[in-house]
């Protein structure tokens, strides 16, 4: 029932024009989201940086004795010449250089380990690239931006284009900037990735979803980086 009427309320919506002025999913959110957010001591997202610090200190260390400020503003990003976001990057330092199993998609220690190097970047401005190399990437992931899928035949510009501050079901329909990614979402209760909202979103439209990690969803990720490129990074963001 849910997703027919998500369905039927997101036909209704389709069809107008695409504002120039992108605003983060922040900017939607009610004073109190907000302010969960803002508040490190009130933002949930932030047991899975502190669980993510321990794991760092404990494999990650004494190689990165920088750190991995910027790191998350310029992924997803060529890595052996395939495309990786920042969860496959950090499974193929443990592969390669740890000699350890990967951690599975959407584990707590991923999830952990992802918003701890994110955080170190946020309030930097998202710069991924776009150049000669990956520019095809970023193509395709528009391209499958821009295609209906599925049964309600609907494509995510026109929700998240043509329709961004809307109402849908109650909640307000963001522009789909990736600036906080993993994000604690008050609907979870729980710490998620870019692809598991990227699913959710594909399933509300009756159509099958891309297994985690499959390369049109790291090509997806690329173009959603590359449309939010100079806005800030807020990981770990809080949404609804």
């Amino acid at each position: 029932m849910r997703v027919l009427l998500f369905g039927a309320l997101c036909i209704s919506l389709c069809g107008n024009a695409y504002s120039d002025e992108r605003k983060s999913g922040y900017e939607y959110m009610g004073r109190e989201t907000r302010e969960m957010q803002d508040d490190d001591t009130a933002n949930p997202a932030m047991l899975w940086v502190l669980d993510g610090e321990a794991l760092w200190n404990k494999g990650c260390a004494q190689c990165h004795t920088k750190g991995m400020k910027g790191v998350a503003a310029r992924y997803p990003a060529l890595y052996k010449n395939k495309l990786v976001n920042l969860e496959q990057r950090i499974n193929a330092c443990r592969v390669e250089r740890q000699k350890v199993e990967p951690l599975p998609y959407e584990s707590r220690d991923l999830l952990a380990l992802t918003a701890y190097i994110g955080q170190q970047s946020r309030g930097m401005p998202i710069q991924v690239s776009n150049d000669a190399v990956t520019r095809k990437f970023v193509r395709a992931g528009e391209a499958l931006f821009q295609r209906r899928q599925g049964q309600i035949n609907l494509s995510c510009a026109q929700c998240h284009d043509g329709n961004a501050g809307k109402h849908l079901a109650g909640s307000v329909v963001p522009q789909a900037h990736a600036t906080g990614y993993p994000i604690y979402r008050l609907e979870w209760q729980n710490v998620g990735s870019l692809q598991r909202r990227l699913r959710n979103c594909i399933i509300g439209l009756r159509a099958q979803p891309f297994d985690f990690g499959a390369p049109e969803l790291v090509n997806l990720e690329l173009y959603l980086m590359w449309r939010a490129r100079g806005m800030k990074i807020e990981t770990p963001a809080v949404r609804p």
